[in-house]
């Protein structure tokens, strides 16, 4: 699940899937617009068969910082 979460990250962001690590900070470190944020859950939710329930988890999604943060709430949902 981390691999495939990466390789939809490496479509966003400049750098290689290699290069992303679970540290990187999702719009300083990848460069996530909040556009680009929200098509990538959108994708994200696509992959994976879920859907972020925008009205209530808003605190959780608006809390991801990290690539690890994103990884641990799509924990939740799978």
């Amino acid at each position: 699940m981390e691999a495939k979460f990466k390789e939809i990250a490496a479509r966003y962001c400049k750098g290689d899937i290699g290069e992303i690590t679970n540290e990187m900070a999702i719009r300083e470190d990848l460069g996530l617009s909040s556009l680009d944020l929200m098509t990538f859950l959108g994708d994200l939710e696509d992959e994976f068969d879920i859907e972020f329930d925008f009205g209530e988890d808003e605190q959780k999604l608006g809390s991801i910082r990290t690539v690890g943060d994103a990884i641990g709430l799509l924990n939740e949902y799978i």
